[in-house]
């Protein structure tokens, strides 16, 4: 299903993480497919609550925590700047959604990075 939100297809997802080479660009690549799935789940079961939003949110952190082992082999790392970035993206998509009042630390609250 494509992503109808404007805001979200114009959204560079993970800036910061493609202009700093320590993070290899294939990896990062998978890193905006999970934030862009996750756009498409939202915009697909419409949740309507912030506990429906955050099931799903739980669900993109799991494979966020999934691909750290993928920076590792890459010789990087999801370290602070890239914990920024991704929880940055996290909150771009709830707000994005209509979910301006998501905790943002909630969105992640799973991750292990």
């Amino acid at each position: 299903m494509p992503i109808s939100n404007q805001q979200v297809i114009s959204h560079p997802f993970l800036r910061v993480l493609y202009e700093d080479d320590y993070y290899p660009d294939h990896v990062v690549d998978r890193g905006k497919a999970i934030l862009l799935r996750l756009c498409e789940r939202i915009e697909a079961e419409q949740p309507a609550d912030l506990d429906a939003l955050y099931a799903l949110t739980q669900a993109a952190t799991e494979e966020f925590n999934a691909l750290e082992e993928e920076f590792d082999s890459a010789g990087s790392e999801i370290e602070t700047v890239a914990r920024e970035e991704i929880g940055e993206n996290f909150w771009f998509v709830a707000c994005a959604y209509g979910f301006e009042d998501a905790d943002a630390e909630e969105l992640i609250a799973g991750r292990d990075w």
